[in-house]
């Protein structure tokens, strides 16, 4: 049809296993419509993706099978809670997959762990009593339980207050250490990407346009502005800098090297004065 448009055009590349990948973009990039086709809840018209070795895209893959393997969390998922308590919430996915009730609780004591909360404590309570911070990790631990060698996270950490934040990207490396899947995840919070990714993927109008690691990819501080995308907070203060005439690393992505990079900078100055 005339006014139908691509909403993901040439797309191509390759995650490997242990790998957490961060994908950035301005809104309308494209970055939910990909996750989206990652777990069959979208299907390409043209073009293939394969989880392992299975092109989810063949005829007569059956999407049940993919969404055990790829697990999807969606922007708020909190707002998808409906259950009368925690454990019921956390065990919908698994005990739809038709396991025994004996690994049905096996898998939600251990998704529920692995998400930093305890099970005993939380066990029976309402999902509807909790913070927003909980809210979110017991519907993560309701994907976790699944078992998935995928985790996909649509801005995991949206809305939360600083201190939430923080305790959910300590969740993620946590969930990774202990699993070591293959976790995806967008985020318009560029420190978060830079903190997490072994890879970042930046999007723009449907289109992929750059992959790389996060050095590499925030190195390239003026391609990202002409595409409305910024580097991290601290990469900025240390462009910042360099352009006042401090003569500092500019590319450099966390405080801890920024402090080290600034006090030895000081103690040449120091030195020379």
């Amino acid at each position: 049809m005339p006014d139908e448009q691509l909403a993901l055009d040439n797309i191509n590349f390759d995650i490997y296993d242990g790998e957490i990948v961060g994908i950035i973009g301005h809104t309308g990039s494209g970055k939910s419509t990909l996750l989206q086709h990652l777990n069959g809840l979208l299907r390409p018209h043209s073009g293939t993706i394969c989880i392992g070795d299975t092109d989810i895209t063949a005829p007569g893959v059956l999407m049940k099978d993919i969404r055990r393997r790829v697990g999807l969390v969606f922007q708020y998922p909190e707002y998808q809670l409906f259950e009368e308590t925690v454990a019921k919430d956390v065990a919908f996915g698994p005990k739809n997959l038709g396991l025994s009730d004996e690994e049905v609780e096996d898998r939600v004591k251990e998704a529920i762990g692995l998400v930093g909360l305890d099970y005993e404590k939380i066990k029976d309570r309402s999902p509807f009593e909790l913070s927003g911070g909980q809210k979110r990790r017991v519907a993560i631990a309701g994907v976790l339980a699944m078992k998935p060698q995928v985790l996909v996270l649509d801005e995991p950490t949206a809305g939360l207050d600083p201190g939430a934040h923080k305790e959910i990207l300590a969740m993620i490396q946590e969930v990774h250490k202990a699993q070591n899947n293959i976790i995806i995840f967008v985020s318009h919070n560029m420190g978060d990407i830079a903190d997490l990714s072994d890879k970042v993927m930046v999007m723009n109008d449907g289109k992929l346009m750059m992959v790389g690691t996060p050095e590499e990819v925030f190195g390239q501080k003026e391609r990202l502005a002409e595409i409305g995308l910024s580097v991290p907070p601290v990469t900025e203060l240390m462009h910042a800098l360099k352009d006042a005439g401090v003569p500092v690393k500019e590319n450099i992505l966390n405080l801890k090297d920024a402090e080290a990079e600034i006090y030895q900078y000081l103690q040449r100055k120091i030195l020379h004065d």
